[in-house]
């Protein structure tokens, strides 16, 4: 279609008109044209006349549309800072220089020689760390492995940047739930800038005194360089807790000696339990160690002395145990519908007549007070344990009311190769009231030499019952076959 004659002067007039109305209406506002970029026609005029033309038309653009202190109006790419117009309009404000984006309508790049492209990253932005994994890290899950070298970094960021795959182990994508190994290079992108906000508070310990260092240090039984063996007292929790400000946990900077960091925890014992407890010197150990009772392989022996005597004296107790309800979680007992496989070994090692029998106790898994729930369900309560006995759980004549129940051997594997092996002492009551009773210490030393080997549980019954039917139903099936052949 060919142009209308008159077309251009008509177009002129009424861009005259709009930028005299917008001056009117008032010149402060921030206006946005669709046509021109700094008064600059799209086209490029060939012919002196018409370059001469074009020149006039572009001052008289330019004087009708200039604003007092400021420049032309801009293009509506200038909002996106793709191409460089005048100087910033008072309605807009960079967000910055470099970043090529505007805050507000009607916003310009600050002159297009230092702009720079549209998105490219400003200083340190494109810093992606490299870090590689120590010996001490080996095995532990990437998000913790965060948690121990950039504390700073959330788990919704670790988590948001390996969706992305912006976080990589040895160059493959990676999630927060896999495990690194030694050597291994992680790649983490570069940090965000945290909102403004005032600091949190560092928390501090408080600082031990010379008697809680002394008594914490005097519970050693045994240490080396990954692992060191407590024999906790009863009454000691393990942990603090609500109005429990007296536990191990808090007792651990008095117990790192040659180590630059403090032990950690690997198990838990009871509070009103004694006995053997461990603790890992190292993250690597800590990791091996927690790997070994989550595997079932790291053995422990209680001592218990139990009202009455069992009539199996060497038996095999499998009952699943939850929480009861009403309870807050305070207390456990069996649920044969919704509770978790529970499996305690018990054997008797001597006995005082019908009124009380001293066990021995081999756990296989490990579930909140699994050992005295399991025996107050089979009518033989501990010593002691009120809770899970009530009053029948008490003996007369002198014997102590705390509960006789003591970790008396641990024996797992060593990181460094072998096999640790530590045996804790009995405390005060229970000693007292076995010499009371009348009971033989070297018995049970002897009891430990020889162990039984472990009974199959239902699950791996069950398991190995499946396996034979499906293999019956394949062999009929081949049966029915060979016949359709023949």
């Amino acid at each position: 279609m060919e142009p209308v004659a008159g077309d251009a002067g008509r177009r002129d007039r009424c861009r005259r008109a709009i930028c005299g109305r917008a001056r009117v209406a008032g010149g402060a506002r921030t206006r946005l044209s669709l046509g021109y970029v700094d008064g600059q026609f799209g086209g490029r005029a060939r012919h002196g006349a018409a370059r001469r033309m074009a020149g006039a038309r572009r001052q008289r653009w330019r004087a009708g549309t200039a604003v007092a202190g400021r420049g032309g109006a801009g293009r509506l790419h200038h909002l996106f800072g793709l191409l460089a117009g005048n100087r910033d309009d008072d309605g807009a404000r960079r967000l910055d220089r470099r970043l090529g984006l505007c805050a507000a309508v009607g916003g310009r790049r600050s002159g297009g020689a230092d702009g720079g492209a549209c998105g490219r990253a400003g200083p340190g932005m494109s810093e992606v760390r490299q870090f590689t994994v120590d010996a001490d890290d080996d095995g532990i899950r990437l998000d913790r492995w965060f948690k121990r070298h950039l504390p700073d970094t959330s788990f919704n960021t670790v988590s948001r940047w390996a969706r992305t795959g912006q976080l990589r182990v040895d160059g493959a994508r990676a999630t927060p739930g896999d495990r690194v190994a030694a050597g291994q290079s992680i790649r983490v992108p570069p940090p965000e800038a945290a909102p403004a906000s005032a600091p949190r508070p560092a928390r501090q310990r408080p600082a031990l005194s010379e008697e809680q260092v002394a008594f914490a240090q005097s519970l050693v039984i045994h240490r080396d360089a990954q692992a060191i063996v407590l024999n906790k007292p009863p009454g000691l929790a393990t942990q603090g807790g609500t109005r429990t400000h007296d536990h191990v946990d808090g007792l651990l900077d008095a117990l790192q000696f040659d180590q630059t960091g403090r032990p950690k925890l690997v198990h838990r014992l009871d509070k009103d339990t004694s006995g053997a407890l461990l603790l890992a010197r190292t993250a690597r150990a800590a990791a091996y160690f927690s790997k070994h009772f989550s595997g079932r392989s790291a053995k422990k022996v209680y001592w218990a002395l139990v009202i009455g005597v069992p009539e199996i004296e060497d038996g095999m107790i499998d009952l699943p145990i939850a929480k009861q309800p009403g309870t807050g979680g305070e207390k456990m007992h069996v649920d044969e519908a919704e509770g978790q496989p529970a499996r305690t070994r018990y054997r008797v090692i001597e006995r005082a007549g019908n009124r009380c029998a001293w066990v021995e106790l081999q756990p296989f898994t490990g579930r909140t007070h699994q050992l005295r729930v399991h025996m107050a369900a089979i009518g033989h309560p501990i010593v002691g344990d009120g809770k899970y006995g009530g009053q029948a759980a008490f003996l007369t004549g002198g014997i102590s009311r705390k509960m006789h129940l003591h970790a008396r051997r641990i024996r797992i594997d060593h990181p460094d190769g072998g096999r640790l092996d530590v045996t804790a002492d009995l405390p005060a009551h229970i000693a007292a009231t076995m010499d009371t009773l009348g009971f033989d210490p070297a018995l049970g030393e002897a009891a430990l030499i020889d162990e039984a080997p472990l009974p199959p549980s239902r699950e791996r019954q069950k398991a190995k019952a499946r396996q034979h039917a499906k293999a019956v139903r394949k062999e009929r099936r081949g049966e029915r076959r060979g016949r359709g052949q023949r």
